[in-house]
């Protein structure tokens, strides 16, 4: 695994942007009776997500939440160096979201623009990226945006998961802090495992034909997508966390020295409630301690991580906080990170 440690770096703030739609779950019955989607909704713990039209990206809601932040943080403009945008939902094959949106948030011509394409552990991956130019001398400031519509990857006839994915952004500003302690991350991937969350086609090893564009029944279920869109073999990502993200959590706290109770807030990737209190429960976590949206924008991807801090801890992180984050999911891939923050922003969900 990598292992990476900084000093001096601190998360100034975040804001988060979710679509105006709301769709309640239980009233999601287009295509299967009340009896299946209550089933799946009690297993999922998605009661309601956040859905944007056809017309709303990515980057619209990351936009909305950087100005939002931009404007409440009054920062100038001129001192953000660096801008990181991580989606596996861009605007375009290129060029790459991050470019567009310097060029629409009016950012200097000097600044650095790149796209990070990494599913549910992208925002902690970012956020070591962040750091990184954070730390440099010619750095100011670093505008990380992570957006995604999720909801326009999976087909709504397909129940293993057109219930659970939702769409949001989120940005947040990373500025060195002398005062800051150490923070410390553990990446990790296996790839050996990119089979079990996937979209088979419409990339450039299997394009686009009007074959890969036809619905058709995928199981025994009666599960209808086309080879489009994504799917998830549910048991063996269950397993997959139950095997790798105890031991990775557990291995961070003891190589970075912090005992259970100096951490403040656990935040995990949103992605069901069963997996979530299965690892609250493994790892005897304090309950008040991981905050959880699951059931109120399903699973976001990578933004559900820092969507979670924006939308339950709005008035929880004055003074000195440490959060233990930890994303994991499609590649697979997934990272964990021990962050420390001083009377940390965070601004009210902007709805777009």
């Amino acid at each position: 695994m990598a292992e990476l440690s900084f000093e001096g770096v601190t998360i100034l703030g975040i804001s988060g942007a979710v679509p105006a739609n709301k769709i309640k779950n239980r009233n999601f019955t287009k295509y299967f009776d009340k009896e299946t989607v209550n089933n799946i909704i009690d297993k999922t713990g998605v009661e309601e997500r956040r859905i944007s039209n056809d017309k709303t990206t990515s980057s619209d809601l990351c936009y909305a939440a950087a100005e939002k932040l931009i404007d409440d943080l009054n920062i100038n403009k001129s001192d953000i160096d660096v801008l990181l945008f991580v989606s596996q939902t861009p605007d375009f094959r290129m060029p790459a979201t991050s470019v567009i949106l310097q060029g629409k948030l009016g950012l200097s011509k000097s600044t650095a623009a790149f796209d990070i394409s990494l599913g549910c552990s992208g925002f902690v991956y970012a956020l070591s990226i962040a750091y990184s130019y954070a730390q440099q001398a010619g750095v100011k400031k670093v505008l990380l945006l992570d957006g995604e519509t999720r909801s326009k990857v999976y087909h709504p006839k397909d129940r293993k998961t057109g219930f659970i994915f939702g769409d949001a952004g989120i940005a947040a500003i990373i500025e060195k802090d002398i005062s800051i302690g150490k923070s410390f991350f553990s990446l990790n991937s296996d790839g050996n495992l990119c089979d079990l969350i996937k979209i088979d086609a419409g990339g450039y090893r299997n394009r686009s034909t009007q074959e890969t564009l036809k619905e058709k029944v995928v199981d025994n279920y009666g599960n209808i997508r086309t080879d489009e869109h994504g799917y998830m073999n549910g048991g063996d990502v269950f397993n997959f966390v139950l095997r790798e993200i105890p031991k990775n959590i557990s291995h961070l706290l003891k190589v970075s020295e912090f005992e259970l109770d100096k951490i403040d807030f656990y935040v995990f990737h949103q992605a069901n409630k069963f997996m979530n209190d299965y690892l609250v429960k493994k790892l005897k976590l304090d309950i008040n301690k991981t905050p959880s949206t699951i059931s109120k924008y399903g699973n976001t991807s990578s933004v559900s991580i820092p969507i979670t801090i924006v939308d339950q801890l709005k008035h929880r992180t004055n003074g000195n906080k440490n959060f233990f984050l930890c994303g994991f999911g499609v590649g697979m891939s997934w990272a964990s990170a021990i962050i420390p923050t001083k009377s940390m922003h965070i601004s009210q969900i902007v709805e777009v």
